[in-house]
């Protein structure tokens, strides 16, 4: 089996085929990790543009580590110090690239919508690395990564999601990807940070997080979005923290094995505390190793790739 489309826009359009297609494949990647060599020749002679308008630490680190594993030459292009700041379009910058032979660009964009323009644009194979506050898929795959890795299975857990699901990317792309891998998901938050008609994707409304914790297999933090609180969307960040940060006394509400999960940067103190973020419960490191095995995996079935992984050298 592969991937039906050359590029990876989001999850919104993937199967539940294509999103197991994708997990499945990131296992012997990650077992590349355990070798003393941490590379494989798969995409050698291949060139990948990581185009990032926006900062990023985890996502970009990953992308250019997943695509040195597999021995891809790699150019990154800082917004900062490109002809972008002298007011080239996004379209230019695409032909640009194009003209350079790249076969993958990797692409954050504060626009929503920005991964698929390229992808009309150019020939390349496009990879969403967050665009606006639409979609951020290879985030959405690495936590259903971790979620199976841990729990065994995605069918049938109990995810509690909760935060600003109004203004999250990772929010959406989660939804998609957990109800259409089988998993019941509660979206939990300030009645102002809960989109209207969101229960139009499967989900449930909870305005209350402990009403919901005690029956949660996996919680899944989102970061407070401290310029959201200029907007007056909350009262105050010690009432928001004091309703619906987590820490240890409200996971002594909770089942004994439950995950706890945050996609990063996290405001420890507010929407989860120290002691949480480097508990037991909490996976969020294997969230940062996973997504390197995800975003191999991604790469390696864009570019083909359909059949046992290659060993490395």
């Amino acid at each position: 089996m592969r991937l039906k489309d050359r590029n990876l826009l989001g999850i919104e359009t993937l199967t539940p085929e294509e999103i197991k297609l994708i997990l499945d494949t990131a296992v012997p990647f990650k077992e590349i990790f355990t070798r003393s060599v941490k590379k494989v020749p798969t995409l050698r002679g291949k060139t990948v543009v990581n185009l990032f308008y926006e900062p990023s630490t985890r996502t970009r680190t990953s992308f250019e580590l997943a695509e040195k594993r597999l021995s891809a030459d790699v150019l990154n292009i800082s917004v900062n110090t490109s002809s972008i700041v002298k007011g080239e379009s996004l379209i230019d910058t695409a032909k640009t690239i194009e003209a350079m032979k790249a076969d993958f660009v990797v692409i954050r964009h504060s626009m929503a919508g920005a991964p698929h323009l390229l992808a009309r644009t150019i020939s390349a194979s496009i990879i969403n690395a967050g665009d606006g506050m639409h979609e951020h898929p290879t985030q959405a795959l690495l936590d259903l990564f971790t979620v199976r890795d841990k729990k065994g299975k995605i069918e049938n857990q109990n995810v509690v999601i909760v935060g600003d699901i109004l203004h999250s990317r990772v929010a959406r792309s989660n939804i998609w990807a957990l109800t259409k891998m089988g998993a019941k998901v509660t979206v939990v938050g300030p009645v102002t940070l809960i989109p209207s008609h969101i229960e139009n994707l499967k989900v449930k409304v909870a305005y209350k997080l402990d009403d919901v914790l005690p029956h949660a297999d996996v919680i899944y933090v989102l970061r407070v979005q401290r310029e959201r609180q200029k907007q007056h969307l909350f009262p105050s960040l010690r009432e928001y923290s004091e309703l619906y940060g987590i820490d240890m006394d409200r996971l002594k509400k909770c089942k004994k094995d439950v995950i706890v999960m945050h996609p990063g940067p996290m405001n420890r103190g507010i929407e989860i505390s120290s002691e949480v973020a480097d508990s037991s419960f909490s996976v969020i490191t294997e969230q940062v190793t996973n997504g390197i095995a995800i975003r191999m995996a991604v790469l390696y079935l864009l570019a083909g790739g359909a059949e046992k992984v290659e060993e490395g050298e």
